[in-house]
């Protein structure tokens, strides 16, 4: 089963208790290394639809900002693509930002061949994009800015890129620029990582693709990591259509540790060296060593008895809250079910024949606990591992962290 690290793909927005009911701005100034100002300079803030552009004294200003932490997103033909995070808590703020610039994109360069490039381009794409219906609907508008690496003896795939890689995604109606920082992917642990700062622009069209757009966002965002941490947040996990149970892992006691059954199998190997092995003790310990092996390390059991919320979050400041728990939780999403085209995939998740065919993702915590804040984002990029449904809907799925539900417009 393939698994995905969470990500910092959706930029946490920390927001601040004090003077939160007031609305501030972050302005400033952006310039190359000799001063000079620079007009027509994209200024974003990572993942929202929020952008303006320089004008001709290389001066920007984004207006209506809540209190909270954001990363403000540069990007110039010709430079280095700049992030800066900035807080606001009581007043405005006003920065300095200087680019850099683009010696690889100035400069002409020279690209070895490489052979696999087009796979790993794929297994990139399907592992970053998704393979979702959405997912088939996006396409990478500058793959030539990717660096691609394969580490044979540690078996990675590791992925960057010091432009913004573009993506347009005509089934959600956003072109996405994201600062890609890494991709990694396991062979061995068939684990997904990868972490970045999107930004999001609005495509354009008609009225009855904006419509279409629009009931997309509402299916995409619905049963998101997004959707399922805002609930949490508002202890209103199971009014908006989520299930928590707790699936739990128990060591074989039938199974010795691969530690024993490496040396055992070392040891007979060494004393059936030079015999009649066949049909001799020494061979049938070999057999049985090797059905140890094949044995499962563990068994997994499900709690049904369910999550109580107040039991799993607690309140550090009035506006940042935390997660933290043993074993894995089970997170059911009932207003939506799982597709056959998902079923194929790879990421299913085995569950009881008494529960329904809703989407199922098990979450995994790595290291708590972990803080999360009441637009759905999570603080540590590192810290919780999605399997299932979750692991499955990737770039191809996200929408802004200011998206607002029809309901709630």
């Amino acid at each position: 089963m393939i698994k995905y690290l969470f990500g910092t793909v959706l930029f946490l927005f920390f927001c601040l208790h004090t003077h939160a009911q007031n609305l501030y701005s972050i302005s400033g100034q952006v310039k190359d290394k000799k001063g000079e100002t620079l007009p027509g300079a994209g200024i974003y803030l990572s993942g929202y639809t929020t952008a303006t552009v320089t004008n001709q004294d290389g001066q920007f200003s984004l207006a209506k900002i809540k209190p909270g932490s954001y990363e403000v997103v540069v990007q110039m033909i010709g430079y280095l693509p700049y992030s800066k995070s900035v807080i606001i808590s009581d007043k405005s703020v006003n920065i300095t930002i200087v680019l850099s610039e683009n010696t690889i994109q100035l400069n002409e360069v020279v690209i070895r061949a490489d052979p696999d490039r087009e796979k790993n381009l794929k297994l990139f794409e399907d592992f970053f994009i998704g393979r979702t219906p959405n997912s088939a609907k996006c396409k990478i508008l500058n793959p030539q800015v990717l660096y691609i690496k394969y580490d044979g003896d540690a078996k990675v795939l590791s992925v960057t890129t010091n432009e913004f890689l573009v993506v347009e995604n005509k089934a959600l109606g956003y072109r996405l620029k994201y600062m890609l920082n890494l991709f990694e992917y396991n062979y061995n642990t068939r684990i997904v990582y990868f972490s970045g700062l999107p930004v999001f622009e609005d495509l354009k069209g008609s009225g009855r693709k904006r419509r279409t757009w629009l009931n997309n966002r509402e299916i995409a965002y619905a049963g998101s990591p997004q959707h399922f941490f805002q609930s949490l947040y508002q202890n209103k996990v199971e009014e908006n259509g989520f299930i928590i149970y707790k699936r739990i892992k128990t060591k074989n006691p039938n199974r010795p540790p691969d530690s024993y059954i490496a040396a055992t199998k070392a040891r007979l190997m060494k004393k059936v060296h030079g015999a009649s092995a066949i049909g001799s003790v020494f061979s049938d310990s070999l057999l049985m060593m090797q059905r140890l092996y094949e044995m499962p390390k563990e068994f997994t059991t499900l709690d049904m008895s369910g999550v109580a919320t107040d039991t799993l979050v607690k309140s550090i400041y009035p506006n940042m809250k935390t997660i933290n728990y043993k074993d894995e939780l089970y997170i059911m999403y009932t207003r939506e079910e799982e597709s056959n085209a998902y079923s194929n995939t790879g990421h299913y998740i085995m569950r009881p024949l008494t529960v329904p065919n809703y989407q199922i993702s098990v979450v995994s915590m790595l290291k708590g606990p972990v803080s999360f804040y009441p637009n759905g984002a999570i603080h540590d990029s590192k810290a919780i591992l999605f399997e299932g449904f979750w692991a499955y809907e990737k770039i191809g799925d996200m929408v802004p962290m200011d998206y607002i539900p029809l309901n709630k417009r």
